[in-house]
């Protein structure tokens, strides 16, 4: 066991917290899809619904705060950049509701 936490570079209470939140932040980056794909059957058509973009925005902070604390360039460009993509469509979903315009994205 000491082997396989060596391994993952645990070597402390507060490192296996940081492991744990990102096994959390990855299930919750890896569930928009699942999402996703739920409501596209539901509606017999490709739909990318609001919560994709909300699971995507909390995954990839979660995911971009363990790069940051584990030091891992490549997590922090990616969700890094990620972000803001998130944030914009969330932006867009919103001024589409206030404006009152159909959104394609729901159904």
């Amino acid at each position: 066991m000491s082997d396989l936490l060596a391994y993952f570079k645990i070597h402390s209470t507060s490192d296996l917290v940081w492991l744990g939140l990102g096994v959390v932040a990855q299930l919750m980056f890896s569930l928009r899809f699942i999402i996703q794909w739920l409501v596209s059957e539901k509606a017999k058509r490709s739909v990318m619904p609001t919560a994709f973009w909300w699971f995507s925005l909390a995954g990839g902070v979660m995911l971009l705060a363990y790069g940051l604390h584990r030091g891992e360039p490549i997590i922090i460009l990616g969700q890094g950049l990620g972000l803001i993509v998130y944030v914009r469509n969330l932006m867009l979903v919103h001024q589409g509701r206030k404006t009152g315009l159909p959104n394609e994205s729901e159904s």
